[in-house]
């Protein structure tokens, strides 16, 4: 499990970048002219890496886009988001069912901590902490699953439909639930 980092998101180079993120995928999940390679390539050039084969189904959303990787021969389905504030790394040959979320930020759970006393001289009106979420290869991700910061998920898992990961999954296991759990290994 990866210890959260602060994050402003208010910054004008993040800002900037969220806003070039959104009209690339609004073109991407809504121009019926795109050929499906012409998609690829769009969302290929919006994120950090798609490996050769890489398939990603639209509609599909992303914060920044340049903190994504995904491997090669993997499918990412319909209605994805991922919030890719800190770096997300999916593996080699994942599948990942639809509308499966991978959230990296995180806020302080205690209010004061998450709202820091009026007269702010700088920074955003609350405070935001990020870590990054690593995915093996061979990896498959059920439907609606929810993927949190700061977890890594093992090689060859298979993480049920409709589950919260909140911390690390080995390999080769199946996890299911909410919070995600090992039932057996593979």
């Amino acid at each position: 499990m990866h210890e959260p980092i602060e994050f402003d998101g208010r910054s004008a180079a993040l800002l900037q970048a969220a806003e070039r993120c959104r009209q690339q995928l609004a073109r991407a999940n809504s121009d019926p002219q795109l050929t499906h390679d012409e998609r690829q390539a769009l969302l290929g050039a919006l994120l950090a890496d798609v490996g050769g084969g890489g398939w990603i189904e639209t509609p599909f959303t992303c914060e920044f886009g340049v903190n994504l990787r995904v491997g090669a021969r993997t499918f990412v389905n319909r209605n994805c988001q991922f919030h890719d504030t800190a770096p997300i790394t999916i593996g080699d040959d994942v599948l990942v069912g639809p509308g499966v979320q991978i959230i990296t930020a995180t806020h302080p759970l205690h209010p004061d901590e998450r709202h820091p006393a009026e007269g702010r001289a700088a920074g955003p009106p609350y405070r935001t902490q990020v870590a990054p979420v690593h995915i093996g290869n061979r990896v498959w991700i059920g439907a609606g699953s929810i993927i949190l910061g700061g977890v890594t998920i093992g090689d060859g898992t298979t993480i049920g439909a409709g589950s919260v990961v909140t911390r690390d999954i080995p390999g080769m296991v199946v996890a299911v639930g909410q919070p995600a759990r090992v039932l057996r290994e593979l």
